[in-house]
């Protein structure tokens, strides 16, 4: 049974304290619908906060992961157009060299069309430079590149996969060949007499070439497949994050409705609760 007191309004003081609870509380959702966050600092809930904050920093490192795999692949990707000019310039120097095995052939026409097709293989070898990694001229050769291709989350920091590929000079200029095939390839003496050796020459150095590109072909393969799943991880680590720290907003705003209603009907207890301390002082000619 309540009683009446004139020093303590027990009935306001109850009302106020449920109002305060429900204010609390209306004041955490509606912070749920402004920001789309459940949990935004620690302090809504420390252990999925450090999870989530640890899950958005792996995330991070997926990311640039896959942007060093696009550069790598680009790297590969200029090596791959050089060959495939390179070959295409092989295939018109055995053109040349099986004319010129042709009795009467105009060998000096020849010899300078094969002279010209050298130089653009040179170009080509020299030119086959991204960001400043040239997979064709022996510059890469000292040791296998090892491109970054992935991330080990741990509960310690983690670690990089790696994907290994070791270059192969197509052109050596220390011995003078293409793709040492034993004939520099740029500076091919045209007879009728040799037409037959240099052709030969040239579709070993041709098959050379084409191992490397087939090399050059397997790895990025292997790049692109690696790419896949990052974005896949990547997609997981965001679909963790969201789980650990979204609002439901669907049920926030249910929620934030009835906090609101409730909220009302708390201010309208508590003014009834202080009528009643007027009441009490009417009775003393207050």
């Amino acid at each position: 049974m309540n009683t009446s007191s004139i020093l303590t309004n027990s009935s306001a003081l109850t009302a106020l304290e449920s109002l305060n609870q429900t204010e609390q509380a209306l004041s955490q959702t509606q912070n749920e619908v402004s920001t789309g966050l459940k949990v935004s600092s620690a302090a809504d809930n420390a252990a999925y906060w450090s999870i989530a904050t640890q899950l958005n920093a792996d995330g991070g490192v997926v990311h640039a992961v896959n942007d060093a795999l696009s550069e790598s692949n680009q790297i590969l990707s200029t090596a791959t157009s050089a060959i495939q000019s390179i070959i295409t310039t092989i295939g018109s120097i055995e053109t040349a060299l099986t004319q010129a095995a042709n009795p009467g052939a105009d060998i000096s026409a020849i010899q300078t069309t094969v002279t010209a097709l050298g130089k653009q293989l040179l170009d080509a070898v020299s030119g086959a430079s991204f960001n400043g990694v040239n997979l064709l001229d022996g510059s890469q050769d000292a040791a296998a590149l090892q491109f970054v291709s992935g991330f080990n989350a741990t509960s310690t920091g983690g670690t990089f996969n790696t994907i290994s590929f070791q270059s192969a000079a197509l052109y050596n200029a220390g011995a003078g060949s293409l793709v040492q095939s034993g004939t520099d390839l740029t500076n091919i003496t045209v007879t009728t007499a040799n037409a037959s050796t240099e052709l030969t020459n040239v579709q070993a150095a041709l098959t050379a070439v084409t191992a490397y590109s087939s090399q050059i072909g397997s790895t990025q393969d292997r790049m692109n497949a690696a790419s896949n799943f990052n974005s896949a991880l990547s997609t997981d680590y965001t679909n963790g994050v969201s789980g650990l720290v979204d609002a439901d907003m669907n049920e926030a705003s249910t929620r934030l409705q009835a906090l609101q209603t409730q909220q009302q009907l708390g201010i309208q207890s508590l003014s009834i609760a202080n009528q009643n301390s007027q009441l009490i002082l009417k009775l003393f000619g207050a």
